[in-house]
């Protein structure tokens, strides 16, 4: 059995590498005991966003503003920026003024070697015989990999400088080869490296032949580190984000209210998956149950606590383990023949699909069909405008809601439907609607959303902090 852990390390933990370096890197350890462990790292925070385009409010990077190029150069001036963030980033964390001079370099090659192809994609592309629309999904993923090759980069400088035998793997495809799967792209770039010996940073960007953003986009990294550790072999998973995987968030609840999860499952990181908190994507977390490796999600700057094991193992006992929300959109589609008649929700599903809505979850009775979902506004006036088209006489609208949400492996007994109702009423508040599935996995309640707030605090109150004892058997 492999003696070995894959270790992942998010964007915002990656900005304070300095003070990784002092604890989960190398801390206490000395010799080989800093080694046994393969990291895989993100960009630092916010340089994706400048790369492609920020997670949240949509504003292009250099990605969008390529793509929506009319012989401008407003994606010129983006690269730059990246490039003055990137150096800003690297600066923050190394000590040595050689290393600094070293990461610049990186950088400056870098995006001059990406702003030479894309001008090159450019020029090729205003012949007739050529669309540029056809290389765009070519062209984020190569200035995604930018990102971590840079972080990656960085990395090994201030480990190899603090006298860590550590080792860049590059699997960005940086002038290589692209026509390999994504399982030869790690089997080629790992083999000779032995990591009971050396410490690999590998970068969470994995050119190959597949496309890792077809499927994954932005959560390709993830992706990159359950098969690495499934190709390795890996003893455990590990997930370092900058806070325990707790009941709530604990500037909601407050940090002296929340409660450490020290044991779920998949099913449960599902959950959280849709509602946007992420622990690990789902395609990844199959990738590791199916090659039977453990995960587990830490806090990276507190290494010494064990953290949050997640596996396919049921509860012990029913309990509620973690209240959270989020913003959403009710997208309703109102129409007074749907009565007996087939095919709206295909339509609904396939426009929604088309405009790269994530649903979140949905309702229906005889002549409205309501999904909830996760998207902009901008996006949803669009779909709006498919759906009229479609069905010209029926009433469409788009409303701003948010949703909280009850989760546990096992919700049996409990009436947290009821319960939570209740709990929300005595603040005062009221829910919109509320649903509960036959699996006992979770309770998700619609509201308005100036009240998500409150209303988790008061679920959780519930849930959680009046039932502590239960938590922790659960655990």
């Amino acid at each position: 059995m492999a003696e070995h852990t894959v270790e992942k390390i998010g964007g915002t933990s990656m900005s304070r590498l300095n003070e990784l370096r002092d604890t989960l890197f190398i801390g206490g350890r000395e010799g080989g005991d800093r080694y046994g462990r393969i990291f895989v790292v993100s960009a630092f925070g916010g340089i994706t966003n400048l790369l492609l385009e920020h997670k949240k409010t949509g504003e292009p990077g250099v990605y969008g503003q390529f793509a929506a190029s009319d012989n401008s150069h407003g994606w010129h001036d983006a690269l730059n920026r990246v490039a003055d963030a990137m150096i800003a980033a690297h600066t923050a964390v190394l000590d040595h003024p050689a290393d600094i001079e070293a990461a610049t370099d990186f950088v400056r090659t870098r995006i001059d070697g990406a702003r030479n192809c894309l001008i090159d994609l450019a020029r090729v592309c205003s012949y007739g015989h050529f669309r540029l629309s056809e290389h765009m999904l070519q062209t984020r993923e190569l200035l995604s990999g930018l990102g971590e090759a840079h972080s990656a980069y960085v990395t090994v400088l201030l480990l190899q400088r603090a006298g860590v035998d550590a080792r860049l793997v590059d699997l960005s495809g940086w002038r290589g080869d692209g026509d390999v799967t994504l399982e030869e792209r790690i089997t080629g770039a790992m083999e000779g490296i032995d990591p009971m010996s050396e410490m690999p940073i590998v970068t969470g960007y994995a050119q190959c032949a597949e496309g890792l953003m077809r499927e994954f986009d932005r959560g390709y990294s993830e992706v990159t580190f359950s098969h690495l550790a499934a190709l390795t072999g890996a003893r455990e998973a590990i997930i370092h984000k900058e806070f325990h995987l707790s009941s709530a968030d604990p500037n909601l609840v407050g940090p002296e209210a929340v409660r450490k999860l020290g044991r779920t499952n998949y099913d449960v990181a599902d959950q959280l998956s849709n509602m946007g908190m992420e622990a690990i994507h789902p395609k990844a977390a199959k990738t590791l149950r199916q090659a039977d490796v453990p995960l587990r999600v830490t806090n990276a700057f507190e290494p010494e606590d064990p953290g949050t094991l997640i596996d396919d193992q049921p509860a012990e006992t029913a309990a509620v383990e973690i209240v959270t929300g989020l913003d959403i959109i009710a997208l309703e589609l109102f129409e007074q023949d749907m009565v007996g008649v087939k095919g709206y929700d295909s339509a609904i599903l396939d426009v929604l699909t088309r405009h790269d809505v994530r649903i979140v979850s949905k309702v229906s009775n005889a002549n409205t069909i309501t999904h909830y979902v996760d998207a902009s506004l901008k996006s949803m006036r669009r779909v709006e405008k498919d759906l009229s088209r479609l069905y010209p006489s029926a009433r469409i609208s788009s409303r701003t809601l948010a949703m909280a949400s009850v989760i546990g492996r096992d919700l049996n007994g409990l009436s947290c439907l009821q319960r939570g109702l209740l709990a929300i009423a005595a603040e005062g508040l009221e829910a919109l609607g509320a649903s509960q599935g036959p699996r006992n996995v979770d309770v998700q309640f619609v509201l308005e959303r100036e009240i998500l707030k409150p209303v988790i605090k008061a679920l959780h109150q519930t849930f959680i902090e009046d039932n502590a004892p239960a938590l922790r058997q659960a655990a």
